[in-house]
């Protein structure tokens, strides 16, 4: 059931970690709820998880995927593999819902596919997740308040991932979630990328190939396939992440972007690699991004981060 004070104005943004027997599998939980503020468009930045995104009243609008080619659409779920370029996400002055951001190492237990076969994709909730995406949601809205929400989160991911007695409610794209592909994921993929975040995307490719023994071009075809982007764009993808969520930090704090400081310290030559690391993946210069995102970073603690 909708909310009846959806319209009164506000701005939520909690952010809670799953129940440890998920954390492999999901990294946190943000609910988020606006209303009765001005129209806005935000940046969905790439990152190095996948995103599940369950509304809560308003359909979710997107006007640009990060796949150029993809049509503009409404979604009540919507899943989003890797991506490398930004999405493009617009309301009308209220929006709420609860996003999850996915491990890719966890895509096959919770969404019955390889994060490979979703990379650079938005698509229905339906479409991957069959019944349960719409029993998510209609759990989603009997809750009341945010600690029940994501409560529900950690009861029904627990039943995807075997760790409680029951069954996915159909199958998505032809598979079922929950239906134990973990050990799937070779040995040698997960190690790869579990290393890229623990540097930081500061590991060679190289490197990496050689700790996992493996040929770069083996690696590179194999971590494609499980991950959904080659090992030199993932450790991309991480670095740029890591940046921009210190820039944010920053701004929530009050702080003075310090733009320079902080391509020395995620590995950029320098200020200006940096602009046009956020050209490349957010679609434009930092400054604008932080204009952009500045009511986000008011109304949300330094923790938390805006729907993407």
């Amino acid at each position: 059931m909708a909310d009846p004070d959806i319209d009164r104005p506000t701005a939520e943004f909690v952010r809670r970690r799953p129940a440890p027997p998920l954390r492999g599998y999901v990294d946190d939980y943000i609910g988020y709820r606006e209303a009765g503020v001005p129209p806005a468009r935000h940046r969905g930045l790439p990152s190095p998880y996948l995103t599940l995104i369950v509304t809560l009243d308003d359909p979710l609008v997107v006007d640009a995927h990060p796949d150029p080619l993809a049509a503009p659409g409404t979604y009540d779920t919507l899943v989003g593999g890797l991506h490398t370029s930004p999405a493009l996400i617009s309301h009308d002055g209220r929006q709420s819902g609860v996003q999850l951001a996915l491990t890719p190492l966890g895509a096959r237990v919770l969404l019955g596919v390889p994060a490979g076969e979703l990379s650079g994709a938005d698509l229905d909730g339906t479409d991957v997740l069959g019944g349960v995406a719409d029993e998510l949601r209609e759990r989603l809205l009997e809750a009341t308040g945010w600690p029940e929400r994501f409560a529900v989160l950690d009861t029904m991911l627990s039943t995807l991932t075997g760790s409680e007695p029951g069954a996915g409610a159909g199958p998505g794209r032809g598979l079922r979630p929950g239906s134990g592909t973990k050990a799937a994921v070779p040995a040698e993929v997960a190690w790869a990328w579990r290393r890229l975040l623990e540097t930081g995307g500061g590991l060679a490719v190289s490197d990496l190939a050689r700790e996992v023994g493996w040929s770069t071009r083996y690696l590179g075809r194999r971590f494609r396939e499980e991950v959904g982007l080659g090992p030199k764009e993932a450790a991309r993808v991480v670095r740029f992440d890591r940046a921009r969520r210190t820039l944010q930090h920053q701004a929530a704090a009050g702080a003075p972007p310090t733009l320079a400081a902080l391509a020395a310290s995620f590995g950029y030559y320098d200020q200006a690699h940096l602009a046009r690391e956020f050209g490349a993946l957010a679609g434009c210069s930092p400054s604008r991004w932080l204009a952009e995102e500045s009511p986000t970073f008011t109304a949300a603690s330094p923790t938390t981060d805006h729907p993407a």
